[in-house]
C-alpha cells in the first residue's frame, strides 16, 4: 500500500476507534491476522461448546447406569440390556468386563478365579478406559496449543502494523497524535484479538483436563469394583461346585 494512502486512511481513523474501523484501516497482513484469530476464536468457542456439552450427557449417562448397576439387578441382565451395543464410557468399559468374564467362563475347565483371568479381564476394562477418554479429550490439544500461541500471533500482526504505521508516518512527516494513534491502535488490536482468543482457550484446557481426570479416576474405580465382583462371584461357583461333588 502507498505510505500516503494508508496516512490519509489513519488520519481518517482518527475520529473512530471502533474495532470494525481499526479492521478497515489496517494493512492487508494485519488483517490477515485478524481474520486468522477470529476464526480460531469462534473454533475454540465451539470446541468449548462441544465438550460442555459431552461432559454433561457423559455424566448423566455414568450416573443412570451406576445407579441401575448397584440396584441388585442381575448383572447378565444389564449385559444383555447396555453391554452388547454400549452407548457410553461407563457401560462399554461393564461391556469389556463382563464380556471377557463370558467369553472365559465359556471355556471349558478354566478356573475362573486363576490370575490370568482376571489379568484379562483388568486388561480388557483398560483399554476400553483408554480408547473411551481418547474420545472424550479430542480437540483437547488444539486448545492446548492455541493458549500459547495465539498471543505470539497477535503480536506479530501488532509488531507488523506498527513498522506499516511508522513507516506511514515518515513518508508523510506528520508525527502529530492524532496521526500516530491510529495506527497504534490498529496494531495493538491485534495483539487484544491475540488475548481473547487465547485465554479462553487456555482456562478451557484447564477446566475440561481436570473434568476429564476425575471421571477417568471414576471410570478406574468402577472397573475395580466390578472386577471384584466378578472375583467374588467366581469364588461362589467355585463353592458352590465344590459342594454340589461333595454331596455327590
Amino acid at each position: 500500500m502507498d505510505p500516503s494512502i494508508h496516512t490519509a486512511n489513519l488520519i481518517a481513523a482518527s475520529a473512530d476507534l471502533s474495532p470494525w474501523s481499526l479492521f478497515i484501516h489496517a494493512s492487508l497482513v494485519v488483517k490477515l491476522v485478524m481474520i486468522g484469530l477470529v476464526i480460531v476464536s469462534i473454533w475454540v468457542w465451539a470446541v468449548i461448546f462441544d465438550k460442555i456439552v459431552t461432559l454433561k450427557r457423559v455424566k448423566r449417562q455414568a450416573d443412570e447406569f451406576e445407579d441401575l448397576f448397584w440396584s441388585g439387578g442381575s448383572l447378565d441382565d444389564l449385559y444383555e440390556k447396555y453391554g452388547l451395543k454400549p452407548g457410553h464410557p461407563m457401560s462399554a468399559v461393564f461391556s469389556a468386563g463382563m464380556g471377557e468374564w463370558r467369553r472365559s467362563a465359556r471355556i471349558s475347565g478354566i478356573n475362573m478365579n486363576s490370575d490370568g483371568v482376571k489379568q484379562r479381564i483388568d486388561r480388557a476394562m483398560s483399554i476400553t478406559i483408554t480408547r473411551e477418554m481418547e474420545r472424550l479429550e479430542r480437540w483437547l490439544t488444539l486448545l492446548a496449543t492455541i493458549g500459547p500461541v495465539a498471543p505470539f500471533i497477535g503480536l506479530f500482526g501488532t509488531v507488523w502494523g506498527i513498522m506499516h504505521a511508522f513507516a506511514s508516518i515518515a513518508q508523510s512527516n506528520n508525527t502529530s497524535l492524532a496521526v500516530v494513534a491510529p495506527g497504534i491502535s490498529e496494531a495493538l488490536f491485534a495483539t487484544a484479538l491475540g488475548l481473547l482468543t487465547a485465554i479462553p482457550a487456555v482456562v478451557a484446557y484447564n477446566f475440561f483436563s481436570n473434568k476429564l481426570n476425575l471421571f477417568v479416576e471414576r471410570l478406574e474405580g468402577f472397573a475395580t469394583e466390578f472386577s471384584a465382583i466378578l472375583s467374588r462371584q467366581s469364588e461362589a461357583s467355585a463353592i458352590s461346585e465344590n459342594s454340589e461333588v461333595n454331596d455327590k
